[in-house]
């Protein structure tokens, strides 16, 4: 034992049942994170299943070697989910069984200060998932103008005082530097006037810049185009959301796929000319109390599942 704490993914056995495995299928944890929930996916699959992974963050492939650089049927890829056709296509698969995806940041990343996600810890400035690329929070903080700032604010974070908070940083930023997540936090909390009880005031600010910096809702929207098309029939999508923004995406997707094909509204189409491409399976879930008291963050996870129809 190294004295860590095993870190249990946010309503594992949920997510596990819903993807509904079969020991020689094909299966995708979109986001690898620490490896939880491919760990559990394995442990159900036999000889003859297979699970490619993927994850942008350096630190994946470092945790995926030590877990499961021994099993051949697993594979990561440092790659964002968006991309997962042309990764399928070249594990020589035309279709997958099951797609799991649990979205957002991670535990483990809110618990490491350098990566800079939390306001609750001191730490440089980054918020980037993968940190080989991109400009870092603090450098697009340093050289945004203060609307698009407001902009990024009020959309990724639904922030009431996006305007406000962004005239702070830009005032801020001209007297030194914005380069450590303590320094965005007391600025955000000093130029919001209503904070929310129970939040920290520099909960949306901080969603916000992290989504932007990592155009999670992009990459999120891509990645949903391509889902039908990869499931075999039968196969399940399971995604695990933990904010409205994501939430709203994934209902709608799998709404409009268990609705069949748009028509123009004043055509006249019969019920069994929809020709749906998917079935919602159960309702949303949400993790039951004596999880979240184990784990505050699952207070605000959602869990959908949908099944590919024939």
């Amino acid at each position: 034992m190294n004295g860590k704490q095993e870190h249990l993914p946010v309503l594992l056995e949920e997510a596990i049942r819903g993807m509904n495995i079969k020991p020689d299928g094909r299966y995708i944890d979109g986001t690898f994170g620490r490896g939880g929930h491919s760990a559990a996916i394995l442990a159900r699959l036999g000889d003859g299943g297979r699970l490619l992974a993927f994850d942008k963050d350096p630190r994946a492939l470092e945790t995926a070697q030590e877990k499961f650089s021994h099993d051949s049927r697993f594979t990561l890829v440092q790659d964002s989910f968006a991309r997962m056709a042309p990764h399928i296509a070249e594990q020589g698969w035309e279709q997958v069984d099951g797609i799991l995806l649990d979205l957002g940041v991670s535990s483990p990343q809110l618990d490491d200060a350098s990566r800079g996600f939390s306001f609750q810890k001191d730490g440089p400035l980054d918020m980037r998932m993968d940190t080989s690329r991109g400009p870092t929070a603090a450098q697009w903080l340093a050289d945004a103008g203060e609307k698009e700032i407001a902009r990024v604010l009020k959309e990724y974070g639904e922030e009431r005082f996006a305007k406000r908070i962004a005239r702070a940083i830009v005032a801020a930023r001209n007297e030194q530097p914005i380069t450590t997540t303590k320094q965005l936090s007391a600025i955000v909390a000093a130029a919001n006037p209503a904070w929310e009880k129970g939040k920290d005031p520099a909960t949306r600010a901080f969603q916000a810049i992290r989504i932007y910096i990592n155009h999670e809702l992009d990459e999120l929207d891509e990645c949903l185009l391509q889902i039908t098309d990869l499931l075999v029939p039968g196969g399940r999508l399971v995604v695990i959301s933990f904010h409205s923004l994501e939430d709203r995406r994934i209902k709608q997707f799998m709404r409009k796929q268990s609705k069949g094909d748009d028509f123009p509204p004043d055509l006249p189409v019969m019920q069994s000319q929809l020709k749906p491409k998917m079935k919602l399976i159960g309702k949303a879930q949400r993790a039951a109390d004596a999880e979240v008291d184990n784990n505050p963050r699952a207070r605000s996870a959602v869990l959908r599942v949908a099944e590919k129809l024939s």
